[in-house]
């Protein structure tokens, strides 16, 4: 009898072709003795062979399941794998090796410790990152705290685990990289216990980040972010009003 998947841990698979056999051989030693499960999801971005890499890792491996959408945004992989998971947890975290794939195990072990499971949000929280990186998060923690009205700090940080209920409270989540915001968010207002634990974040190995590519970059997230920040607060306001 197959067992019950324990945890499935999605991940967003964009240009992460060189990155993908290195995934592969730490998803190798996580799967001891381990009802994991590990969703790679590629939209129709990617520009190198990361769709046929993955394809080829997939029937390699009976623990990882390759999802392909048509339809391009960090926020929507996500999404599509969260509601393809099977089992109880569900996680998800970045294919760039910059947070560990151990790291998805640790979380699991801490939700496991909860009294209510089912109301606990776990995340990461980086450290020994560049002076740059750090002050650029501050300003945006201090920010989107303001607006939204709760405290909010490193928000990017991977992973995120939680039990596959609190996909119920999700309706019409953000595309694009407010998708960390817009979860987190969802679990403060909704009186989830947030656990944050500490997570190495080095260098990528292969590759560039999809987003922080320089100050034009910086500045378009900041943008985006600041807009979809007020968006949440109307939807907030809104779904006040009609209760």
């Amino acid at each position: 009898m197959k067992p019950k998947i324990l945890l499935s841990v999605i991940i967003p698979v964009f240009n992460e072709e060189k990155n993908l056999p290195l995934l592969v051989e730490k998803f190798k030693e996580l799967v001891k003795d381990k009802d994991v499960e590990f969703l790679l999801v590629e939209d129709t971005g990617s520009t190198d062979n990361t769709r046929e890499e993955l394809r080829k890792l997939a029937k390699e491996y009976p623990f990882i399941r390759g999802i392909f959408i048509n339809e391009r945004g960090y926020g929507k992989s996500i999404y599509e794998g969260l509601k393809s998971a099977k089992s109880e947890f569900i996680c998800w975290t970045h294919a760039d090796l910059q947070t560990d794939p151990k790291d998805t195990l640790r979380a699991l072990e801490i939700v496991k410790n909860q009294e209510n499971k089912e109301k606990a949000y776990i995340k990461g929280n980086r450290f020994k990152r560049p002076f740059s990186e750090k002050f650029f998060e501050f300003g945006m923690s201090i920010f989107e705290s303001l607006i939204l009205r709760t405290y909010l700090f490193d928000i990017n940080a991977q992973p995120n685990l939680f039990h596959k209920s609190f996909l119920k409270l999700m309706n019409n989540p953000p595309a694009d990289f407010s998708f960390d915001l817009y979860a987190y968010y969802l679990a403060k207002i909704n009186n989830y216990k947030i656990i944050r634990f500490p997570v190495l974040f080095p260098k990528r190995i292969y590759g560039e980040s999809k987003w922080n590519t320089g100050i034009k970059s910086k500045y378009k997230f900041i943008k985006r972010t600041i807009n979809f920040s007020f968006k949440l607060k109307r939807m907030l306001k809104d779904n006040i009003n009609k209760s």
